[in-house]
């Protein structure tokens, strides 16, 4: 217990000082389970010794969340609380750093009706479109971290004891963020810089579109004429350095929207809206999906895919090498924070605007100008492995390996 708390600490430190890099005088909004008090206590503390001015803890309960899908009104289902969606944007507008602690049971609200799942997801991200659009044009600096629960841990290591499951997983989540080497900060560093030098190499080619190719995958992706990859660490519009995601591993860009044409296959599970999709396939006409099929989880995917009329459309493209950590731990972590750096992978829904070249200042209209899809939801879903080949084609048509087989060939 004491080797775990000392850890804990260091996490803490990481998250304050590598994820929000929080500044003197600034407030901090976490987002955090119940159960997981004394991480989100340890964040506070290290928040305060950074000179945050404030650190608001916003608690959730997935026992009461699964209590309220089981017996509130229909209705309930179909409407966000406007004093959460001004709290939040008021966060924002004060320039706050945000905080998210995930530690979620993949199978929360297995049997539940999909349609109370689906209208409150639709509610939710129409109660938090500014909140996403100020996190998505990088307003603000913010990061996504988890930690190690019973039931979500059971889940990744089944077989095992509760208590086992639990240490295991928070060996990952430990490892998978860097937190076993000499100088965790340090390595965060060395590691910015490694993903940066492929956003380098990606940008200047600039590539017309990408074509992927593996099993149950044919698929071409048109880029916008001033798509930005990027990677790593981003900047706040106060010229504030952060890591938006704890762990990542990827480089990603931003597709045209009505450039997506084929098909193509997940390769890992998608936990979504407290349940597993598995073994799905989408097909694309014109950058919008016109067919949906999955073996376990249809409904819930189609209801994902139905949740506007931007959620026909993808509004990410990420690469990440098959030999990445996360992918060579042969862990499968049904959460998309890990799965999505073990995998090439998609979102469905918005984009980012710091993914166009002057995007971050630009206006929804300008944005959709460019190529960029807007949407209320965006769900990142895997469809990396190691048979999987991306070439890069250049508007004269020349092609350039960007994978083979699972790895980068550039």
């Amino acid at each position: 217990m004491a080797d775990l708390n000392q850890k804990l600490k260091q996490y803490a430190e990481l998250i304050v000082k590598v994820g929000v890099n929080v500044q003197q005088g600034q407030e901090v909004f976490v987002n955090c389970a119940i159960d997981m008090a004394p991480l989100a206590r340890l964040v506070a503390e290290q928040a305060y010794i950074a000179g945050a001015s404030s650190v608001h803890v916003d608690w959730t309960d997935e026992a009461l969340s699964r209590l309220k899908y089981e017996k509130a009104a229909d209705e309930v289902f179909t409407s966000f609380p406007e004093w959460e969606t001004a709290k939040r944007n008021s966060f924002v507008e004060r320039g706050a750093a945000f905080v998210a602690i995930i530690s979620p049971n993949p199978d929360l609200l297995k049997g539940i009706d999909p349609k109370r799942i689906g209208n409150y997801q639709k509610a939710a991200g129409q109660g938090l479109a500014e909140y996403r659009r100020a996190v998505q044009s990088d307003k603000v600096s913010w990061t996504v971290v988890a930690a190690s629960s019973k039931e979500w841990a059971m889940r990744v290591f089944p077989g095992v004891s509760a208590e086992e499951a639990v240490d295991k997983l928070w060996d990952a989540i430990f490892a998978s963020v860097r937190l076993t080497a000499g100088n965790p900060v340090a390595a965060w560093e060395e590691h910015n810089g490694s993903l940066h030098a492929k956003v380098e190499i990606l940008n200047e080619r600039r590539f017309r579109k990408l074509h992927y190719r593996a099993p149950g995958t044919d698929l071409t992706v048109e880029l916008p004429d001033k798509h930005l990859w990027v990677g790593a660490s981003s900047t706040s519009k106060d010229g504030v350095s952060f890591m938006a995601n704890m762990p990542t591993e990827e480089v990603f860009t931003v597709p045209l929207r009505e450039g997506v044409d084929g098909y193509v296959s997940s390769t890992k599970p998608l936990s979504y809206g407290g349940n597993i999709i598995d073994r799905f396939k989408l097909t694309f006409e014109k950058g919008r999906i016109v067919k949906v099929e999955a073996e376990e989880g249809q409904t819930i995917l189609q209801q994902l895919v139905d949740t506007d009329e931007g959620s026909h459309y993808l509004g990410e493209v990420a690469l990440v090498p098959h030999e990445s950590p996360i992918s060579q731990s042969n862990i499968l972590f049904y959460n998309t924070l890990f799965d999505e750096n073990a995998s090439n992978h998609f979102a469905i829904g918005s984009g980012y605007a710091f993914n166009i070249e002057g995007g971050k200042t630009m206006s929804p209209e300008e944005l959709a100008a460019s190529g960029v899809n807007s949407s209320i939801t965006h769900v990142d879903f895997m469809i990396g492995s190691a048979e999987m080949d991306i070439d890069g084609i250049m508007d004269d048509g020349t092609v350039f390996p960007i994978f083979r087989q699972g790895n980068w060939a550039v």
